[in-house]
């Protein structure tokens, strides 16, 4: 379940980041939006435990 969700992000990040100076600063605070999200699913699994290897 993780690696679909890093999965997914880097799906957003790569083209926005070859993209980016064709960009305004909308897609700036789109993007920085979108990467909080995935900060708080990632904090939310690590405190949950589900990056222990046990």
């Amino acid at each position: 379940m993780l690696f679909i969700v890093f999965d997914i992000e880097i799906i957003f990040l790569y083209p926005w980041a070859v993209a980016f100076d064709q960009m305004g600063i909308f897609a700036l605070v789109e993007m920085v939006l979108f990467i909080v999200t995935v900060l708080v699913a990632y904090a939310y699994v690590w405190r949950r435990g589900g990056l222990e290897w046990d």
